[in-house]
């Protein structure tokens, strides 16, 4: 097996996330989902648009937010996402390649525009999605270089692409690629919602052998294993994944890998300014590790750090030095 020249590439939605503050009584009038991510149309997207505030605009996207922080710590990546021939497409390749990741899927021409998430942050912190997919479903399986994800140590797959046919099946020959050239896969499972659309098709690619590296909230553990308890839904797993990530917000978060089994606290801040993201980045941190070599207890520990400081501010891209933050670990 040839080494590696890429740590980690990664397919997933490329989005521009919209963000405003807002305050709760907003969130009930609009009938959102507090705390939750709701796909939406055009017109839904224009309505909730339209009732925001002042609003910032940064890329975001869960699997190219990971990405973000991976190449912040160090690490060779590479993302793979469709974007339309538009100014938020360019926004986005521009932002990507700036945090100097590879990123070369062409963009599609014509309508429907490049995706957006419409976010509104409660005073808590907490984050309330609205995602208009737009040209992010349309990712064909012609746009994979199958080469290049063959050259990477760790193939990382965002849950939230596979509720569309024609990505679902670009991501399905992405993982033939790599486990052909004997890399890993890893998968996050991104929400609730995705789980109870597609779970039959998780449950299958972990019954399969087909997943290296589960990365999961408690709720979507539950979701997953039909299990409420959440040491029953690790036990239910630990055996079929070899390694299981599970994130528990405040609570902090554990990893097993066969018999090994390691926790981590949450770190501690001074204020959640915003939630959005805070599992992307736990990814990078941990992925970090996980391509170096490190122990489950220090992968958990980068997660930890990384996800401390995305909630310390607006926007789901690290602004800290993470290599700084991370220096006492790594």
């Amino acid at each position: 097996m040839s080494q590696p020249s890429l740590d980690v590439i990664a397919i997933g939605n490329a989005i521009v996330d919209v963000m405003a503050p807002c305050d709760d009584a907003l969130i009930e009038r609009l009938g959102l989902v507090r705390g939750g991510m709701t796909l939406v149309d055009t017109a839904r997207a224009h309505e909730l648009y339209d009732a925001m505030g002042p609003a910032r605009e940064i890329s975001g996207g869960s699997a190219a937010n990971t990405l973000a922080g991976l190449a912040a710590l160090g690490a060779r990546c590479a993302f793979i996402g469709q974007v339309a021939d538009d100014q938020l497409g360019e926004v986005f390749a521009h932002d990507i390649r700036a945090g100097g990741i590879a990123y070369q899927t062409p963009a599609r021409a014509g309508d429907p525009p490049t995706a957006r998430c419409l976010i509104f942050v409660s005073p808590d912190g907490q984050r309330t999605m609205n995602t208009f997919l737009g040209a992010s479903q349309f990712l064909p399986a012609s746009a994979l270089d199958e080469d290049l994800i063959a050259s990477a140590s760790v193939l990382y797959l965002e849950g939230y692409l596979w509720d569309p046919e024609e990505p679902r099946a670009a991501m399905r020959r992405a993982i033939e690629a790599s486990r052909k050239a004997g890399r890993k896969v890893a998968f996050t499972l991104s929400d609730a919602f995705v789980i109870a659309r597609h779970g039959d098709d998780f449950r299958a690619l972990i019954e399969a052998g087909e997943i290296d590296i589960l990365f999961a909230n408690h709720v979507e553990l539950a979701a997953l294993t039909g299990l409420e308890d959440f040491h029953d839904g690790i036990a239910l797993l630990r055996d079929k994944v070899p390694v299981l990530v599970v994130t528990r917000g405040p609570e902090g978060a554990v990893a097993v890998a066969g018999a090994d089994t390691a926790e981590v606290s949450a770190e501690p801040i001074e204020r959640v300014v915003d939630t959005t993201g805070a599992g992307d980045l736990f990814a990078a941190g941990f992925l970090s590790g996980y391509v170096r070599g490190r122990s489950l207890a220090e992968c958990l520990k980068l997660g930890a750090i990384c996800a401390a400081e995305i909630i310390s501010h607006y926007g789901a891209r690290p602004e800290a030095d993470l290599k700084t933050l991370t220096a006492a670990v790594a």
